[in-house]
């Protein structure tokens, strides 16, 4: 039996991470500390059960509560880890491969915005020119697996 090993980082690619064994079960938390975390709606995060090897960088961390640290990029911001006294949880973003972390639960639903439930009733924006412009655009992003060498920033 192979051991299962997970990879994924930051958008610089400044902080990289690795995985041995078996993960948790993703979730979406809905507090107000997470939506300010990510920046967004809501907390994605799913539970790690193996081991967690930095491979490049490592977090820089924030102290959100007494109990609580939250781990980011400290070059681009891209928030990755939730740390607490029961264990680690990562963000699915961060995650190289996420087609199999669909969240399972949500968390602290009381705290959600009220709409957020509707958000992806809304229509879909269909203009060939709006995603013909993206095509065009250079990205500085690292790529969704280990690479000896990143791309750095322009001005760095």
């Amino acid at each position: 039996m192979s051991e299962t090993i997970r990879t994924g980082g930051c958008q610089c690619g400044a902080v990289r991470f690795r995985i041995h064994g078996a993960l948790g079960r993703p979730s979406i938390c809905h507090c107000r500390m997470c939506q300010k975390a990510f920046g967004g709606f809501f907390g994605p995060l799913v539970t790690i059960k193996g081991e967690t090897e930095w491979t490049r960088g490592e977090p820089s961390y924030f102290q959100s509560s007494i109990n609580i640290a939250r781990g980011f990029c400290a070059a681009c911001g891209t928030p990755l880890t939730y740390r607490h006294p029961g264990g680690l949880e990562i963000a699915i973003g961060a995650f190289d491969d996420r087609t199999d972390l669909a969240p399972q639960i949500q968390v602290n639903f009381a705290a959600r915005n009220p709409w957020v439930t509707t958000i992806f009733d809304q229509p879909v924006h269909e203009d060939p020119n709006f995603y013909m412009q993206q095509e065009q655009i250079i990205s500085f992003q690292h790529p969704d697996h280990d690479t000896e060498v990143w791309p750095q920033f322009p001005d760095s």
